[in-house]
């Protein structure tokens, strides 16, 4: 068994835990989620602690570690959340989020409206800045992915859309 799905997830105030046949369910402020848990791998519940086992299935070692993390992320997700920042660099570029969608110009002859996924907000506190929040973290990141796929920053001059620390290597103009 893997030393990451050794380690018992503490389950904070305002979590409820459903472990059922298979499935386990997540709810807090946040949102409810729910995770379909392979077959051989058990939840025990015990004392504010969740912990993961295998049973004497070795091969399910390295599965315990990833239902571990999945089940840890979805606790901290309907706690506190999940958000990626995201900038816009370039004259011209900016962003501005209507409701369910983001709508976007970035120098292109037409603007971009990209409809958020189900549970994933998006909010614009300047033009250059995105902020995607949600509770679920593989959907906040994918999100996240998906807008900076429309302008990724370009080596040369650095313009388009980035996250906020990521370092972007600036590459030198051809020389004449």
């Amino acid at each position: 068994m893997s030393r990451i799905g050794k380690a018992p997830i503490a389950i904070p105030a305002g979590v409820d835990v459903n472990i059922g046949e298979g499935v386990v369910t997540v709810k807090g402020a946040k949102g409810e989620l729910s995770l379909n848990l392979l077959s051989g791998i058990e939840l025990k519940q015990e004392d504010g602690q969740l912990s993961v086992e295998i049973g004497g299935n070795e091969k399910l070692g390295a599965m315990s570690g990833t239902t571990r993390a999945l089940i840890n992320n979805m606790v901290t997700g309907v706690s506190e959340g999940f958000e990626k920042k995201l900038s816009i660099i370039g004259v011209g570029y900016r962003a501005k989020a209507q409701g369910k969608s983001l709508n976007l110009q970035l120098g292109f002859s037409h603007d971009i409206n990209y409809d958020l996924p189900e549970g994933v907000t998006a909010e614009t506190p300047t033009q250059t800045e995105i902020i995607v929040r949600g509770s679920d973290k593989q959907r906040v990141g994918q999100a996240a992915a998906n807008i900076r796929a429309f302008r990724p920053p370009e080596p040369y001059k650095g313009k388009g859309i980035r996250y906020t620390d990521e370092y972007v290597v600036r590459k030198q103009a051809k020389k004449a």
